[in-house]
Formats: C-alpha cells, sequence, structure tokens
C-alpha cells in the first residue's frame, strides 16, 4: 500500500518534533506554514498524537510514531 500525501506530510512532521525531550514541541502557524503542513497537524491531532491542532507536544502515542518513523527513515536512507 503506498503512502498518500497526507501520510508523507504526516510522517514529514513528526520528524521535525524533538525526539530527545517531551518538554519541547513545534507550533504549526496556519498563516505561514504550507497547507499540506497545517493539515498534517490537524490529522496528528485527530489521531492522537499530538497535543494540539496546531502542533504542541507529542502524546506517548506520538513518542513512539516519532520513534518508529525515524527508524524506518534509517533504514530507507541505508544503501
Amino acid at each position: 500500500m503506498p503512502f498518500s500525501v497526507d501520510h508523507l506530510a504526516e510522517l514529514n512532521l513528526l520528524g521535525q518534533f524533538p525526539s530527545t525531550s517531551n518538554q519541547e514541541g513545534l507550533k504549526v502557524h496556519s498563516h505561514s506554514a504550507a497547507p499540506e503542513t497545517v493539515r498534517a497537524a490537524q490529522n496528528l491531532y485527530s489521531k492522537g498524537l499530538i497535543s494540539q491542532r496546531d502542533g504542541g507536544y507529542l502524546t506517548p502515542l506520538g513518542a513512539e510514531a516519532v520513534e518508529l518513523t525515524q527508524k524506518l527513515q534509517s533504514i530507507l536512507s541505508n544503501p
């Protein structure tokens, strides 16, 4: 099953969250961020991965998703 454009945007946004601290988050500014990034933040919030519709902090599920995203990126980056 291929990743949809929305899934790729969500993965890209998850990859921007700091993975070393749960005290750091992100803010997606709807007036300056790309529409797909704004939509990705809303989707991640709806799925319970982040604490706010415009970013915020990772939830426990979101932290797990970031870890898995980083592992997948590492696997795909190796030749």
